[in-house]
């Protein structure tokens, strides 16, 4: 009896067990959005060009076929899956309000990536004046993609857009060039301008934090370079979670060339001594100047006869760690070179691409910088812009501004009719000694540190391994002030708002033991000791004393007279360098300090100079790296653009 009984409880005890796991494992299902699906249709088509190539293009039109609609255009390297009819994106366009009202967005392969035939090339180089059908590059891609468009999508309107961010961004600069007449308004978004400045270098300074990004555009598609709808690269696994120290072990750069050695079938290991399986890699060994082929790939360069007819809105982040260059060059060619087109620029305190995602709170690694930030550029900038060149009277009274611009430091948007401001003005301030950072220089003495190679300044103090840098840009600075390699000039705490609006020129006099050193220059809001912490913060940080990062930059100090033709220093030769560091909006509140480091390794964020010059970094030995005392002397000045 009492046997049965204890089954019986046992028995029911397992159940209630059972009954309790199954609650507490039990997921909630995620509901699939089906707007798209609902709303559009999709068709896949392969678009021929001038030279017999077909281009992957995926068309989504609105079912409701009572009207006509505009076609926004995105051209992309990173595919424009999901690939089948039947498969549909959940969001498509520039924002969910444009997806909504109803537009004919239209993705594409772009040549020799993904479903598109042809082969691909990084940077495709402009050609001008073309005259056969076999010259071909991305501007002519477009234009051919455009008139089929036109010509083949039932209930267009005949106006085409298009934008596209960070590559894709490229692209959309690319088709304001040699413009279809369709083409009405291009929207260039963190666009890549320059791989001499943007993205893989900073001033001729090869950027070794996008070591992991190599192989997404230098690996050979297989089968003789036939479509694939499966990526067929991989990103290279470093075997730790701690970059600072993996780089520092390996040594050399061409210790790393082992990443690049596919061994696949149609790659066997035939390769000369030196060139890896991947061509975009051997393109960086091979090119460490601003030489023919880098200045041929620059798409700045050809924005001296963009279309009037082409309205363009150049979108960028004030902490863009991957492409600043880019949109802040576009935007100033168009302006310079290209009188009454409508050429407009917005930016905003966004990381890269931060202006399309739809979250709430506005953060950039540890700062918050305020509420519906993006959501308002979706709905009131970028919609309003697509809308009246689309759909709208398409004339220059857009209702929007020549200058659409977050100050960084006051949290608030501001509008200008130029940029820079009219009432903009340059102010020098000198670096002295006793840590000052004065209006007035101070006589002229050295400060000199000690640049070890072995112990380089980290660009971040996270110990981690990423595929590219991003919250660096607004790090708290306070441990690299700490080092004895890293020299610090301040003002006193401000007793007025200084606002900074637009670029910086560091006018740094320097002298090595060595016979080459890179320069890093940091502009710095030292914020107050009451400062109020967000709740984004890492634990181990607060507000009080931040030591934001408010502008960064590097030279690679070899490049100091020109990027094409590197020279040495003279060992222990004062020397000239200079340094452009990229446009700011910034307000150094009263009550605050600015700030100014300057260091000379930053790593791995860039690869260690092995300050002793070498013809080509990418080679250099280990014997090269050398320890060397750097000075800094106190005629070296900041000059900076400031709102009067």
């Amino acid at each position: 009896m009492r046997s049965s009984v204890r089954i019986l409880l046992l028995g029911v005890l397992m159940l209630t067990v059972t009954v309790s796991c199954k609650e507490t494992t039990k997921t909630e299902v995620q509901e699939v959005d089906t707007y798209v699906a609902d709303n559009y249709t999709k068709k896949e088509v392969d678009i021929e060009m001038r030279d017999g190539i077909t281009l992957h293009t995926t068309i989504y039109s609105p079912k409701d076929t009572s009207k006509k609609y505009p076609i926004i255009l995105q051209r992309t390297p990173y595919s424009s899956q999901p690939y089948g009819e039947g498969n549909f994106r959940t969001r498509i366009g520039p924002n969910e309000h444009l997806m909504k009202e109803g537009n004919i967005i239209v993705y594409q392969d772009v040549r020799g990536r993904w479903l598109s035939e042809g082969h691909y090339v990084n940077m495709r180089a402009y050609i001008p004046n073309k005259t056969s059908d076999e010259q071909v590059d991305e501007s002519s891609d477009t234009y051919d993609t455009i008139e089929w468009l036109v010509n083949n999508v039932e209930n267009n309107n005949g106006n085409v857009g298009i934008w596209g961010i960070s590559y894709p961004g490229y692209y959309a600069t690319y088709a304001t060039v040699d413009a279809h007449p369709a083409l009405k308004a291009a929207s260039p978004q963190a666009c890549i301008g320059d791989f001499f400045f943007d993205d893989f270098h900073h001033n001729g300074a090869y950027l070794l934090s996008y070591f992991r990004a190599t192989s997404l555009f230098g690996t050979p598609r297989p089968n003789g370079d036939q479509p694939i709808d499966t990526a067929w690269y991989t990103l290279p696994n470093l075997p730790t979670e701690d970059q600072y120290q993996f780089f520092l072990d390996a040594g050399p750069l061409k210790n790393l060339d082992y990443f690049f050695e596919y061994e696949t079938a149609d790659t066997p290991n035939m390769r000369p001594e030196g060139v890896t399986d991947d061509y975009f890699w051997n393109e960086l060994k091979e090119h460490p100047n601003y030489d023919e082929m880098w200045q041929s790939k620059g798409l700045i360069q050809h924005l001296k006869d963009v279309k009037s007819s082409v309205a363009t809105m150049v979108v960028g982040g004030w902490f863009d760690a991957e492409d600043l260059y880019g949109p802040l060059e576009t935007y100033k060619n168009i302006e310079k070179y290209n009188e009454g087109n409508y050429n407009t620029m917005v930016f905003g305190p966004w990381d890269h691409g931060g202006w399309a995602r739809d979250k709430e709170r506005n953060v950039v690694g540890n700062y918050y910088f305020g509420d519906s930030i993006s959501l308002f550029y979706q709905k009131d900038i970028e919609t309003k812009f697509f809308n009246h060149f689309l759909k709208g009277e398409g004339d220059k009274n857009s209702g929007l501004p020549e200058a659409y611009v977050f100050d960084t430091g006051k949290k608030e948007w501001k509008t200008y009719d130029t940029w820079p401001p009219e009432n903009a003005a340059k102010q020098t301030m000198y670096l002295s000694d006793d840590q000052e950072l004065t209006s007035e220089q101070k006589g002229i003495t050295g400060i000199q540190f000690i640049s070890d190679i072995k112990k380089p300044v980290p660009y971040s103090e996270d110990v981690k391994t990423v595929f590219t840098p991003r919250k660096y840009m607004t790090d708290d600075q306070r441990f690299a002030a700490r080092r004895s390699d890293v020299l610090v000039f301040e003002t006193d705490v401000m007793d007025e708002d200084l606002t900074l609006a637009g670029d910086i020129m560091a006018h740094l006099k320097v002298a090595t033991t060595g016979t080459a050193a890179d320069w890093i220059v940091k502009v710095i809001d030292v914020h107050p000791a009451n400062a109020e912490t967000n709740e984004e913060m890492q634990d181990h940080l607060k507000m009080s004393y931040y030591h934001l990062m408010v502008r960064s930059e590097v030279l690679r100090g070899r490049f100091r007279n020109s990027f094409s033709e590197p020279e040495p220093f003279t060992p222990n030769e004062k020397t000239d360098v200079n340094i452009k560091l990229q446009d700011v909006f910034h307000t150094i509140k009263k009550g605050h300090k600015l700030q100014i480091q300057v260091q000379s390794t930053w790593f791995p964020l860039i690869d260690l100079n092995p300050q002793t010059y070498v013809d080509n970094i990418f080679k250099a030995d280990e014997s090269d790296f050398k320890t060397q005392t750097h000075t800094v002397f106190t005629d070296s000045n900041i000059e900076f653009t400031v709102l009067k």
